[in-house]
């Protein structure tokens, strides 16, 4: 049973190419107004940051229409351009981590918080939650067991004072699944 209170100091940290997987791998998009709504009603919520690298060497880039949604609706955007190198295959590939950006906002809000809700679920993180707790901040992790492989590393799972199965809260603030359009296409090819 998942455990939020009013009366909780509460932030979200949303690791947005994170989260963006999870919610692919499971078939549905994020409605990030009833996402905060949905926080917003549950808690006392004082923040919601949002992390995501850009690369700035395209002249449009398919994240600019949500982070500027985000940056103008509630959120804390928080952004950094991503590098674009090519690997030892030759291959073109981008690297943006956010990381540090995460973690520094987190264990600087800590003092002033009672819950911290992180929504990824990377390994490197689980020290971070473990400092976090330190300071006396109960932390719940937002992720999924249930894509192959899952997408929340164990050991940040057990050390979070709650998992929230993303896959069970959804529905709460889900867009438009990926089903209905599956089935669109299967319709418009019949």
């Amino acid at each position: 049973m998942t455990r939020f209170s009013s009366q909780e100091r509460t932030a979200l940290f949303i690791d947005g190419a994170n989260l963006y997987a999870a919610t692919r791998s499971l078939g549905f998009d994020i409605d990030y107004r009833r996402l905060l709504d949905y926080f917003g009603a549950k808690t006392n919520l004082l923040r919601a940051y949002y992390y995501s690298a850009l690369l700035e060497t395209e002249e449009y880039s398919p994240l600019k229409p949500l982070t500027d949604w985000l940056a103008y609706n509630g959120y804390s955007l928080v952004t950094k351009p991503a590098k674009e190198f090519t690997d030892a295959l030759g291959r073109r590939r981008i690297k943006g981590n956010m990381d540090i950006e995460l973690a520094i906002d987190m264990l600087e809000l800590a003092p002033k918080l009672d819950h911290a809700i992180l929504f990824s679920g990377d390994s490197d993180f689980r020290r971070l939650v473990e400092a976090v707790q330190r300071k006396g901040v109960r932390v719940s992790v937002v992720s999924t067991i249930r894509t192959s492989p899952p997408m929340i590393a164990d050991e940040l799972r057990r050390q979070a004072d709650q998992y929230v199965e993303l896959a069970d809260i959804a529905p709460e603030f889900t867009r438009r699944p990926q089903e209905g359009r599956t089935r669109q296409r299967d319709d418009d090819e019949a």
